[in-house]
């Protein structure tokens, strides 16, 4: 069995974080483990994406989100759970996830409004 890295929290540079966060299937799995602010295991977390993905590439998500400082995961039998790291990272870098955070919603409310934009667009065509 592979051993699981999870580093210190003042070993992560904040590239790492920024890097993990910048895919955006990464950020709707990281959304989802802090949304729900307890344990998530890979097959509901799986289950919440908008497109089924390979549980070897699930696993290659969380394996980055993990060794980036931004999760922490335990097996349990042949499960494996995750919970986040959100106050160990607040801590150490104060204000940075929800700035994240909010930079992505403002992001996916741009992308809805050019989304509307474009069927009105095409409706009026």
């Amino acid at each position: 069995m592979k051993l699981l890295i999870h580093p210190a929290i003042e070993d992560v540079p904040v590239g790492a974080i920024l890097h993990a966060l910048a895919d955006p299937v990464r950020v709707a799995l990281y959304a989802g483990i802090v949304a729900e602010g307890c344990e998530r295991n890979c097959t509901a977390l799986a289950g919440e994406l908008d497109a089924p993905i390979p549980k070897s590439t699930l696993s290659q998500h969380l394996r980055i989100l993990r060794e980036a400082g931004l999760i922490k995961s335990e097996r349990h039998g042949v499960e494996m759970r995750n919970v986040s790291r959100c106050a160990e990272i607040d801590a150490y870098y104060p204000g940075l996830l929800p700035s994240i955070a909010r930079a992505h919603e403002v992001q996916n409310e741009a992308e809805v409004k050019r989304a509307r934009r474009l069927a009105r667009k095409a409706i009026h065509s």
